[in-house]
């Protein structure tokens, strides 16, 4: 890793002007990776601009301030600036296509592309790239990348990388916590981090709608697998009802799995061209591999799928049939 790093510090050092994105609806690690790293950058002096094909979502405003630069790409105005970037980073993605918009255009620039990331099976579209699936989130690699940088980190870095770990481990609670990211959590606490403020801006400030909305979603609870298996769904008109949005739904899986003998959790979210499935498991059953039966993945724990021109009415059955046999073969 340390040499990976190095090198890419190299490219840092003799370049100016730097693009940084990530996937597709974005999450605290996404954002929190990337505030971490452009902040990173603009203490070095250098051009840095964001730009994601997604909004942030509003429970993550509050790790934004005035200096940062985050745009929701537009072609006509944001084409020129990945066109002419000296280096464009992508954080927390294993395909290039889950920058859905701004894919072509990062495919036919000339920078170097830079790839950050601890997803499994990363396709081989950038000339460096720190991958490690071993790594708790994106935001702890981030971490890694500017402590060999022998740059302070400082409270407005801190906080994002706070934001991006914590997240992405389900508030320290997945297999990855271990004793040495604690003491990384430690040195982001030293920085002036506040762990209570930041899990109340990001769990319990939620609106009544998107309580409204979890509600809709214990009422569409199923258990199955002989009490293995458990899953939820929310509909488009659920979400039109309670005038709710997309983010909304975040975290909404990881109920599934506070159930007694539940070991794998699913949850549904229709789109207006087909649905989403996040998948968790919290044994031996691994939802990366049952995410791949649905062109999906992820880690062994986490896991997602996204269905186009699919219906979950017609489709759920199968995915469900599918789950079992997972939990069949795979639990103990």
């Amino acid at each position: 890793m340390k040499n990976t790093i190095k090198n890419i510090i190299e490219k840092i050092d003799l370049s100016n002007n730097f693009i940084i994105t990530t996937h597709v609806n974005p999450d605290g690690d996404a954002i929190g990776s990337e505030l971490a790293l452009a902040r990173y950058l603009q203490s070095l002096g250098k051009n840095v601009t964001i730009i994601n094909h997604s909004p942030t979502p509003d429970y993550l405003f509050f790790m934004l301030n005035s200096k940062d630069n985050v745009l929701e790409f537009k072609e006509e105005l944001h084409s020129d600036l990945i066109k002419n970037a000296d280096v464009i980073f992508t954080l927390d993605m294993s395909q290039l296509s889950r920058t859905k918009s701004l894919e072509n255009f990062i495919r036919k620039s000339t920078a170097t592309k830079i790839c950050i990331d601890h997803h499994p099976s990363p396709e081989d579209y950038a000339e460096l790239s720190l991958v490690e699936t071993t790594s708790s989130s994106t935001g702890e690699l981030v971490y890694y990348l500017i402590k060999q940088a022998e740059v302070e980190i400082t409270l407005d870095i801190a906080l994002p990388l706070y934001v991006a770990i914590m997240t992405d481990t389900g508030s320290f609670k997945y297999e990855r916590t271990t004793a040495n990211l604690h003491r990384i959590i430690a040195e982001l606490l030293d920085a002036g981090v506040v762990p209570i403020s930041v899990h109340q801006e990001i769990y319990d400030q939620g609106s009544a709608n998107r309580i409204q909305l979890l509600g809709r979603a214990f009422n569409s609870l199923v258990i199955a697998g002989d009490g293995k298996l458990a899953y939820m769904k929310i509909s488009l008109n659920d979400l039109k009802e309670t005038n709710s949005k997309e983010e909304d739904v975040e975290g909404f899986v990881s109920y599934t799995l506070s159930i007694k003998g539940v070991e794998v959790g699913l949850f549904f979210f229709e789109l207006e061209n087909g649905f989403k499935i996040s998948l968790r498991s919290s044994t031996t059953v691994p939802v990366n591999k049952l995410a791949g039966e649905f062109n999906g993945g992820g880690h062994f724990f986490a896991a997602g799928a996204r269905l186009e021109d699919k219906s979950m009415k017609d489709t759920i059955p199968k995915i469900i049939e599918t789950a079992n046999q997972y939990i069949k073969q795979y639990s103990k």
